[in-house]
């Protein structure tokens, strides 16, 4: 009986949560800038559930020059531009909070980041 119950969990815990984080200003080369946390809704059953992977989206004017990345607890990826998916934190639990980090490139003026989502798929 036990068994049964633990499957029907686990199947539950399949799916999808989004969000939008708010903008922020990018002031500085040599100290990243963080981005508010996000957690899952509580209408989102992920506990005991593992990131299988994320989709962002972010927003700058043209010709910045920005080092991003997506955090987990656990670790940070490098992303490789403004939109796009990443299965880097597949495997990691996907009931902790996630957030955008940034940093100027060398030389650059501050930079507003706005329109930030990410679409999170966990099993």
């Amino acid at each position: 009986m036990l068994l049964i119950a633990q499957l029907g969990n686990a199947h539950a815990a399949t799916g999808s949560w989004s969000t939008q984080v708010p903008g922020l200003m990018v002031a500085m080369s040599d100290r990243a800038s963080a981005s508010q946390e996000v957690a899952p809704p509580a209408a989102a059953n992920v506990q005991a559930a593992q990131i299988e992977r994320v989709q962002w989206q972010f927003q700058h004017s043209p010709g910045a020059l920005l080092s991003a990345w997506l955090c987990h607890p656990e670790q940070c990826v490098a992303l490789p531009g403004m939109r796009g998916s990443t299965r880097a934190l597949a495997g990691r639990t996907a009931d902790a909070p996630l957030h955008f980090r940034f940093a100027l490139r060398p030389g650059q003026r501050p930079v507003r980041v706005q329109g930030l989502q990410m679409i999170v798929n966990y099993q």
